[in-house]
């Protein structure tokens, strides 16, 4: 478990690795599209596109090692466990968020988020 400042000084080491990886997963939507229309992309090939995903996949994996809950990649959705009030919760930031501004309880999910 980790308190809400810990959950932000991660989030905040994350983030270029985030912003790498929203690049990375908007490379690759394209790539798909394009071999999917054509056949042929600026962007690459097969072999490309198959080096874009094992690298989103990196990604997501070194988001768990820095202690983040991968809950969903497009759009990005990351938990840190931690407590409130003695309750267990997962401190919630979700992509597009400028900071960890939200919570809820570890057994209500997405659907029980509450501002902070």
């Amino acid at each position: 478990m980790v308190t809400l400042d810990e959950a932000r000084v991660a989030l905040a080491e994350l983030r270029p690795r985030i912003d790498g990886f929203v690049a990375i997963r908007a490379d690759l939507a394209e790539l798909r599209a394009d071999l999917a229309e054509g056949g042929s992309s600026a962007l690459g090939g097969l072999a490309e596109a198959k080096a874009l995903e094992a690298r989103l996949h990196g990604e997501l994996e070194a988001f768990a090692a820095g202690g983040a809950h991968v809950k969903g990649f497009a759009p990005l959705l990351l938990d840190w466990p931690g407590e409130r009030d003695g309750v267990p919760v997962l401190w919630c930031w979700l992509e597009g968020d400028a900071d960890i501004a939200w919570y809820h309880r570890a057994d209500c999910g997405f659907l029980g988020r509450r501002h902070l």
